[in-house]
């Protein structure tokens, strides 16, 4: 099963940034500090807008 990188919109301040489709940790935004996504042990909980996923 293949991994791919997912670009997020935060909710709250608007900042994109790019996130690892299976994350072992929880993600927060790089300028706000809100969550942006959780890991679940598999496939990451996207909490943020997703924008696009990238190949």
């Amino acid at each position: 099963m293949e991994s791919k990188f997912i670009r997020v919109r935060c909710t709250s301040c608007k900042n994109e940034q790019v996130i690892f489709g299976k994350a072992a940790s929880k993600l927060n935004c790089q300028v706000c500090k809100e969550p942006l996504a959780e890991s679940t042990g598999g496939k990451t909980k996207i909490i943020a807008q997703v924008l696009e996923v990238l190949e």
